[in-house]
């Protein structure tokens, strides 16, 4: 057996959707599993933790298994050569739903069954292939998620910590128990407390194990306070070696490719995208920083990278009894590391270590890369790291091979379908769909990768032209607003020195956030025409409504204010009548707005005419 994919095992080939035409043919789904192998002695793992104490077999080897679904043109004829990776997130496929509108439950959009899986059918039509692969052993099994397997570290324990925050990461909120991230030494015992907001006191509460992978609280039938913050330490057991999921996503790709097993050959992959949404763009993020998109011939793994949604962040994977799931924000999971210099794809100085580094390593596999982030990433994930030096007080200039975009007045989760409902925040949500430009942004990125086509210029807020200021000042902005519920700060990003005592270093990077106008909207980055000609004031960030939550920021939620109708004493934005005498004036901002970015590459022609129809029967102006 050698390194890299030794088989891969079809497990069934059906046709998606029944066969439907989306532009190209028909396609086919296929899933399987990749049975493969990594030498800890191969000097491009070296940056892998724990490889080298991983049980190996006969070969010196360490053995793993990948879940693996597949979409391919059902006529290779028909395939463009394009093969695009959507990195999974907690095992879930995101491209169809993020990307292209796909407004289906999560056990469709994994099941990709039927048509509406893909959305808007817009990613089917130019004949690409798309692959998924499972890279986290824990990644929930519901939905069909796809997992992987990874060997655990034989006599191996250590000390550990989880956070639990039922209601948001933890549900149901009434759940009896709560689940550890690993099998507890229950001799060992463990400590556990609670608070109720991050800067409030931890006091010590009663527990009890429910086997090795959950405790209780005690006296019996004691439920957990929905919204706090509770933090358990244990020793634990059962680690593993979590980056080999980073190797293992880099040899199935050069296999999808390269390989004349490979269930893509006749298709015939010439170029392959990556794309990572949330968690899945930290992933890539990581991936490309540790040097890993070589292949085992030298040759570039991903040509192009696009990241959503990552800010400045990693993935807590490559570390012993890392908790990959974890993603850090104000109130929830602040104490777990997410951020590592460098952060932005230009070499620029870290202020604590005196590092001079980029994301980008330099080397001859670095991809083209596109980073997108939305207001949230700048309020909670430290996204103005990826384009400032570390302390904030320059811009850096663009790396010839990266470009970042702000999708403006943007919450992180956002994609089709939602609607300004509360949910558990205090104000009405944003519904913003930033899909349009990401569908541009990857159609850019492929002529960028496949025909050399320089992609648009960066679009993101900048301190040169005051478009990129302290969170003070943009808080400031909205004091104004009634019955606005306003954020006290960004959060801050720092890195972690002990993760398991949930202490950052003393001092951490300067994260700033967009500037907004008169409305409440940012100034900068990619206004779609939501944004552009807008109807109310959208934000990347939202509070909690619970008791004793006040001032905390809600998660990654986002707010929604609509313009008063007429003019509102109250209210210091324009009403809606005077910023558009009728829906003619409504549909031709729209228009000219949609116009203005198709020239740019930022929207794309179909996209623009669905903006203006939808603006021709917008119920908002009567």
């Amino acid at each position: 057996m050698a390194a890299g994919i030794a088989r891969f095992e079809v497990t069934a080939v059906v046709p998606f959707a029944a066969g439907q035409d989306f532009g190209a043919g028909g396609y086919e789904r296929v899933t399987g599993v990749a049975h493969g192998a990594v030498d800890p002695m191969d000097p491009r793992n070296a940056g892998i933790v724990d490889l080298a104490l991983a049980p190996r077999n006969a070969a010196g080897l360490v053995e793993y298994s990948t879940e693996v679904a597949l979409l391919r043109p059902a006529d290779p004829a028909s395939s463009s050569g394009r093969l695009v990776h959507d990195v999974t997130n907690r095992g879930r496929k995101r491209v169809m739903g993020n990307m292209y509108d796909a407004v289906v439950d999560p056990g469709a959009a994994n099941a990709l069954e039927v048509a509406a899986a893909a959305g808007n059918g817009m990613g089917l039509r130019v004949g690409a292939s798309y692959s998924w692969c499972g890279w986290d052993p824990e990644a929930p099994r519901a939905n069909g998620n796809l997992r992987m397997t990874i060997p655990t570290l034989e006599g191996v324990s250590g000390p550990c910590r989880d956070e639990f925050v039922f209601g948001t990461r933890i549900t149901p909120a009434d759940r009896p128990t709560a689940p550890l991230s690993y099998p507890a030494v229950v001799a060992a015992g463990g400590r556990l407390t609670v608070r109720r907001t991050r800067q409030g006191a931890a006091r010590e509460v009663a527990f009890a194990f429910a086997g090795e992978r959950a405790i209780r609280l005690l006296p019996e039938g004691t439920g957990f306070e929905r919204g706090s913050i509770y933090e358990f330490r244990y020793t634990a057991t059962g680690a593993r070696p979590l980056g080999i999921g980073l190797l293992a996503t880099r040899d199935l790709v050069e296999f999808l490719r390269r390989d004349a097993a490979s269930p893509l050959a006749a298709q015939q992959p010439r170029t392959v995208l990556g794309v990572g949404i949330s968690q899945s763009g930290r992933f890539l993020r990581h991936f490309i920083g540790l040097g890993l998109n070589g292949d085992s011939a030298g040759r570039r793994v991903f040509d192009g990278v696009l990241t959503h949604v990552a800010g400045a962040g990693r993935v807590f994977m490559n570390e012993r009894f890392a908790q990959p799931d974890r993603t850090a924000c104000w109130h929830e999971d602040l104490g777990f590391p997410e951020a590592w210099f460098p952060i932005a794809a230009a070499p620029s100085r870290d202020p604590m270590s005196g590092t001079v580094a980029g994301l980008l390593p330099g080397l001859p596999t670095d991809p083209l890369l596109m980073e997108s982030n939305t207001s949230t990433e700048y309020w909670q994930k430290g996204a103005s790291l990826a384009h400032t030096v570390a302390d904030g007080s320059a811009d850096l200039p663009e790396h010839p091979g990266a470009r970042q975009y702000l999708i403006s007045g943007t919450k992180h989760g956002a994609a089709a379908g939602l609607t300004t409902a509360k949910g558990n925040a205090t104000n009405p949500n944003n519904p913003h769909n930033p899909g349009p430009a990401l569908r541009a942004l990857l159609e850019a990125l492929a002529a960028w990768v496949e025909h050399g086509t320089l992609p648009p210029a960066s679009r993101v807020p900048r301190l040169a032209d005051g478009t990129l200021v302290p969170a003070a000042t943009v808080i400031a902005a909205f004091s104004a607003l009634p019955g606005l519920a306003l954020p006290r700060f960004a959060t801050p990003v720092a890195p972690v020195a002990d993760w398991v005592a949930s202490e950052h270093a003393a001092a951490g990077w300067h994260c700033l956030v967009p500037a907004v106008d008169a409305d409440g909207n940012e100034r900068a980055g990619v206004r779609l025409p939501d944004i552009a000609a807008p109807l109310g004031t959208f934000t990347g960030w939202n509070l909690y409504a619970a008791e004793g939550l006040g001032g905390e920021l809600a998660d990654r939620e986002g707010t929604f204010l609509a313009f008063p109708a007429q003019r509102d004493p109250a209210d210091p934005r324009a009403p809606l009548a005077a910023r558009y005498p009728d829906r003619a004036a409504y549909v031709e901002a729209v228009r000219a707005a949609a116009q203005a970015l198709v020239r740019d590459r930022l929207l794309l022609a179909e996209d623009a005419a669905g903006f203006v129809a939808r603006a021709e029967r917008e119920p908002a102006l009567g």
